[in-house]
């Protein structure tokens, strides 16, 4: 069973939301490491690290976690990286 999701399974309102809030996450956590903001050592990675999931998430637009899950918010066409096209013919 592979752990990362070959379609996409996230969605526009869902990638929305995680390209929003991943990198307002990471730029806490940076600014928390730089004594800017004041929080725990154990705040601080855990921002960095739920900030760079969602950041990569929303950009990829596949979660493992909404795999795992069984959540699919993604409306189009289902994509697959693996499968080849076939090239269509022009008429003569």
């Amino acid at each position: 069973m592979r752990f990362y999701p070959k379609e996409k399974n996230v969605g526009s309102w869902d990638r929305g939301v995680r390209l929003v809030v991943g990198p307002v996450l990471v730029l806490v956590g940076i600014a928390a490491a730089l004594g800017m903001i004041a929080l725990a050592p154990v705040l601080i990675v855990v921002s960095l690290v739920v900030g760079a999931v969602l950041t990569v998430t929303g950009l990829t637009q596949k979660c493992p976690m909404n795999r795992l899950l069984g959540i699919n918010t993604y409306k189009g066409e289902p994509l697959r990286e693996d499968a080849e096209t076939e090239p269509t013919e022009r008429p003569a």
